[in-house]
């Protein structure tokens, strides 16, 4: 009996890399927003006959320049921030069908691959195992990353999963109604190197 794919195991990781992205996010514009709103402290005088020293104009000029110095680096922040990549994370359950033909696809490729390149080191002594991988693919099908999310207990299996994936490469690039709102997709799954020496992932 072959080990199933924990489908919970995979939403917990893709979901967590979710958040993570969210909450970096959250922090880069927290911390614009507090660099924006900084004005410099104006003295207080201690009773009323103190009046605070007017700046010179040499003092105007240079306040001015670092106002315009920090709004130019806020736009450029903003910007790259407005630019960056589109991500999405999805795992062996993909619920929505523009994704689930694509992972189906995918899936099937690198079986396909995995198949033809089977670890010979593996098969020599008898190795098997399962481990849990999330790919990350470019729009145009490129491979983006891999992550071992957790290992199968052997280092053989662990990298002749990386290797296929890799050989398996570049993939499908993305159909229209992917690349409207994503630019990288990340597709989290368990490989199992089974009795039989075959490479599945249900």
């Amino acid at each position: 009996m072959l080990p199933r794919e924990n489908s919970s195991t995979e939403l917990a990781v893709a979901t967590q890399k979710v958040e993570e992205l969210e909450k970096q996010a959250k922090e880069m514009m927290t911390q614009l927003r507090a660099r924006a709103t900084v004005a410099p402290a104006v003295p207080t005088p201690t009773n009323a006959q103190q009046m605070p020293e007017l700046p010179t104009a040499t003092e105007a000029m240079q306040h001015t320049l670092e106002a315009m110095r920090l709004e130019a680096q806020i736009a450029k922040e903003m910007e790259a921030y407005e630019k960056r990549p589109k991500r999405r994370f999805v795992g062996a359950r993909a619920a929505e069908y523009r994704f689930a033909r694509y992972v189906e696809d995918w899936r099937l490729k690198v079986e396909h691959v995995g198949n033809l390149n089977y670890p010979e080191a593996a098969r020599a002594r008898k190795l098997y195992g399962s481990l849990l991988l999330t790919v990350g693919i470019r729009s145009d099908g490129t491979l983006e990353s891999i992550a071992l999310d957790r290992s199968s207990g052997q280092k053989i299996l662990d990298t002749a999963a990386k290797k296929i994936v890799e050989i398996a490469s570049p993939f499908a690039p993305f159909p229209p109604e992917i690349q409207r709102d994503t630019d990288i997709l990340y597709i989290t799954r368990t490989w199992t190197f089974a009795p039989g020496d075959s490479l599945i992932s249900q």
